[in-house]
């Protein structure tokens, strides 16, 4: 792809509308930014980018810049705005970050995606294949922009990539070397609209392989391995319920691995996470390294070792016999479920945010099962109490500050005030991560108040 003095669009100033034009620029593209925030929103020195040769729009888009366009680069969550109908209608491609990389990145590509998982798992692959020596590079959603890689990348790196519906809704030429598809639940329809186009998003990266290249499919997902039947690489399942012909499943408490040969990879209960969800994304992170060719000692020391993410099921710690768990990071009701079966014991649920137009009736009979109370928080509230309405004490709190202390209130000794929002942050927060961080900042000073903590 040619890309000197061809006119580009970047839609969206985030951490990875900033790779798009960086790269561009060094490329002599004629780049131009467009971002619905002010500058003053941004709190970016846009002086930088101009200096450099781009034109910045803040505080809107200008349809014409959309229509004058060589290319345009959306950043990962960036709504389908109507100017993209109009550029496409005009002939102008739409192209998302990881489909420009592909253009020009050396080496494989393992595609991780799945409404729930994605970055437990590709974190756990990513560490697998460094501690058995190969030059593998975590990239994507869950951090550094797969862009960003293009200038220093070699044939035999391999890039365990976290890809998001966002980012394979505008591929073309995009593959992925093996494809790794977790499982599939109703999530961001406030972008999507629909479930099937959300679905049909992220099956691109399956329907877009070759016969060469591999796929592992949840087996126990029905739809996720329906997808097979599409396929047109090489299928492996991970199951927690039945042996698999070839893939990873678990016989006699040990998770087995038949592809080539069989081999018995560990004890299930030396995975270190909690949930049976978390032993589905172990499974599928075993599955694709021994696909690459990880000896089942060096897989089993990586799994061992690993204990996890920070906000995905993350403890704090306990006050009073009542422990605090940080899963900031579910954010979809099916995340929130996962997080419920993850504990045995009596559970205050901390539910709200900014809805993604979920089905959080769904929620009912995990939430009467195992919750003995919710505090509701964030723009979504109302929607939840309405659908959560006579299942279990609920309360609101209407700020994020109160949330620690009334769910404190509400727990007795052993049980688990437990924060699984199945809603985004973005009504009060920059991300699940500034949320997480502020729970447990909230935790620790409930602590130095009851107990005196200095942690």
């Amino acid at each position: 792809m040619e890309l000197r003095d061809k006119k580009v669009l970047v839609v969206g100033l985030g951490r990875t509308g900033e790779a798009v034009a960086d790269f561009l620029l060094r490329r002599g593209a004629r780049v131009t930014i467009s971002e619905k925030k002010t500058a003053a929103e941004l709190g970016l020195p846009l002086a930088a980018w101009t200096e450099r040769g781009a034109a910045v729009e803040t505080g809107g888009h200008r349809p014409a810049s959309f229509l004058e366009a060589d290319l345009i680069i959306p950043s990962p969550g960036v709504p389908p705005l109507p100017e993209f109908v109009a550029a496409t209608d005009k002939g102008i491609p739409v192209l998302s970050e990881i489909e420009l990389a592909f253009r020009f990145l050396k080496g494989s590509i393992i595609g991780i995606t799945g409404t729930n998982g994605k970055s437990t798992t590709a974190t756990l692959l990513h560490r697998i294949l460094k501690e058995a020596g190969r030059k593998a590079y975590l990239a994507g959603n869950i951090g550094t922009p797969l862009l960003s890689f293009v200038d220093k990348s070699r044939a035999d790196h391999i890039y365990v990539t976290e890809i998001s519906s966002f980012q394979l809704e505008y591929i073309d030429a995009f593959r992925a070397d093996l494809a790794v598809f977790l499982n599939i639940s109703q999530n961001h329809l406030d972008w999507h609209e629909t479930f099937e186009s959300y679905f049909g998003s992220k099956k691109k990266l399956l329907t877009a392989q070759r016969k060469e290249d591999r796929a592992v499919l949840n087996r126990d997902d029905a739809l996720v391995w329906r997808l097979r039947d599409e396929a047109r690489s090489g299928v492996f399942g991970f199951s927690r319920k039945r042996p698999l012909r070839r893939g990873c499943f678990v016989r006699e408490g040990w998770v087995v691995v038949r592809d080539w040969d069989e081999r018995k990879i560990l004890p299930i209960k030396d995975i270190r996470l909690p949930g049976l969800h978390n032993q589905e994304n172990v499974m599928a992170a075993v599955l694709a390294a021994r696909l690459t060719g990880v000896a089942a000692a060096r897989i089993r020391a990586s799994v061992k070792a690993f204990d996890g993410l920070e906000h995905r099921l993350e403890r704090v710690l306990s006050v009073r016999g009542v422990r605090f768990v940080n899963d900031s990071k579910a954010t979809t009701v099916d995340a929130t479920l996962k997080a419920l079966q993850s504990f045995d014991a009596p559970i205050v649920l901390i539910l709200g945010g900014k809805d993604k137009g979920s089905d959080f009736t769904k929620l009912r009979r995990l939430v009467r099962a195992r919750a003995k109370k919710v505090v509701l928080v964030g723009a979504a509230k109302d929607k939840i109490r309405k659908a959560l309405e006579g299942v279990v004490p609920m309360e609101e709190a209407q700020s994020f500050p109160e949330v620690v202390p009334r769910a404190f209130a509400a727990a007795s000794p052993g049980d688990v005030v437990l924060l699984a929002p199945a809603c985004t942050s973005w009504n009060m927060f920059k991300n699940f991560e500034e949320r997480g961080r502020t729970f447990k900042r909230d935790v620790r000073a409930l602590a130095r108040r009851i107990e005196g903590r200095h942690s």
